[in-house]
């Protein structure tokens, strides 16, 4: 089985994503933390195009897409971001806004070009200086990036985000359900996926009828 990528400077395998999502709170299975208000159905935007034509180049390269499934950008990962920046991360949208201008004035100066326009191995050389502190006040940005990248990956596909259950089936958590059948409880097997938004019936903010 060949890598998949959550970057940290290496190359890792589908094991270290996994124990990525671990440190992801439970909640951000569930949907976006502090219950953002804009849901999947009335998609709102904070990014301009050419910022978010960075991001999702930025991400595309933490998580890429190879044969063990899609990618973040697949998964709608940037659709997350964009989505929260857009409402209870908008304080934020400046610095990230300006993390992705450093980012794409640091691959211009390093690479010689738009950090979106380099071939895959410049965008990696570009992350692995920023990953390894090279580059100057980028660390931070780097890793809130990808933190929300992670949590666009395996939240409720309700909020944009782990598109066609992609995400969860990489972990292998099979979605939430109110009750388990004397099979599943033996754990013999592993459980069948329910692959439903836990917001599917309209109750953001975790009201699920329980």
């Amino acid at each position: 089985m060949k890598n998949r990528k959550i970057f940290t400077g290496e190359s890792v395998t589908r094991r270290t994503v996994i124990a990525s999502a671990a440190f992801i709170p439970i909640a951000a299975l569930k949907g976006a933390p502090q219950a953002a208000s804009a849901p999947a159905a009335a998609p709102v935007a904070a990014l301009a195009p050419d910022d978010r034509r960075i991001l999702e180049a930025f991400i595309d390269r933490l998580i890429p897409a190879d044969e063990n499934g899609p990618g973040a950008v697949q998964c709608g990962a940037a659709d997350y971001i964009d989505r929260c920046l857009a409402d209870y991360l908008a304080a934020e949208k400046s610095s990230i806004v300006d993390g992705l201008a450093a980012l794409n004035a640091f691959a211009r100066t390093s690479q010689g070009g738009p950090f979106a326009d380099l071939t895959a191995e410049k965008r990696d050389a570009v992350l692995t200086a920023i990953d390894s502190n090279q580059a100057p006040n980028l660390r931070a940005f780097f890793n809130r990036v990808r933190r929300l990248t992670l949590e666009g990956m395996f939240s409720d596909p309700y909020w944009g985000g782990n598109k066609n259950f992609a995400g969860w089936d990489l972990i292998r958590y099979p979605g939430a359900r109110l009750a388990t059948g004397p099979e599943d409880q033996r754990m013999k097997t592993p459980p069948a996926p329910v692959r439903k938004s836990m917001y599917a019936d309209g109750a953001a903010g975790g009201n699920h009828g329980h």
